[in-house]
């Protein structure tokens, strides 16, 4: 992803959240209203009403043709403490980071589903994600935990049996780490309320977002809010 490259979600407030008036055109489908979808042929999108919002929609849409076309749609749950410009987010708000990402890989603690195409990560008993800012690991998957990794720090991946049963990973300050910006944002199946800053869906709309996703369609991730008012930057 190139670094810096701001972009805009525009005009989501007319995201399918109500019919329009009979007389006003149909809006665009939203990818077709974005300013950067990512260059794929694939996108999902994860919109809150507002800042302080912890639930929302999550949209899984793919381009035929030129056009864009919803195939799918679940409910979605944020950061307890809302979502967050991206840009300047800071590690363990409890909030999600707003903006367009890649979505580098998937993993799980099950097994993937049957037809998943996506490249896909088993999780074992020694798989942690750090998240310890003083560890050259620092937002990635290590096998074993290392010695400059805090185990407090970390999250041990198998412990997080139900929310981590299939993922994504989101691509939030991953390629080049920011220390202190945040670590291990993933798509991933609901728990018992709000998340720690990742965004969750229920088991059954992961599993079929991991079977639609096309590696070679260079699925991206966008993160905002309805009032549209949330810049976008690229990762």
């Amino acid at each position: 992803m190139r670094p810096g490259a701001v972009a805009a979600l525009t005009a989501l407030s007319a995201l399918a959240l109500g019919a329009a008036p009979a007389s006003a055109p149909a809006p665009r489908p939203l990818p077709a209203r974005m300013a950067d979808t990512g260059g794929g042929d694939q996108l999902i999108t994860a919109v809150a009403p507002d800042t302080g919002s912890t639930t929302g929609i999550v949209t899984w849409w793919d381009r035929r043709g030129g056009r864009w076309v919803r195939t799918g749609s679940a409910p979605a749950r944020f950061g307890a403490k809302g979502l967050a410009d991206g840009e300047t987010r800071t590690q363990g708000t409890n909030t999600t980071p707003t903006g367009l990402y890649d979505l580098p890989y998937a993993f799980g603690v099950r097994a993937a589903p049957r037809g998943t195409a996506y490249p896909y990560r088993p999780v074992r008993e020694d798989s942690w994600w750090c998240q310890d800012n003083a560890s050259r690991a620092y937002n990635r998957w290590t096998e074993p935990r290392p010695a400059d990794c805090a185990a407090a720090e970390s999250e041990h991946l198998i412990a997080y049996g139900t929310q981590y049963a299939h993922a994504m990973v989101v691509g939030f300050n991953y390629e080049r780490p920011v220390r202190g910006r945040g670590a291990g944002i993933f798509l991933h199946v609901d728990g018992d309320g709000a998340t720690a800053g990742c965004v969750s869906v229920p088991a059954d709309a992961m599993r079929r977002i991991l079977r639609w996703a096309d590696p070679g369609a260079r699925p991206h991730i966008a993160i905002g809010t309805s009032g549209g008012a949330t810049a976008v930057t690229r990762y």
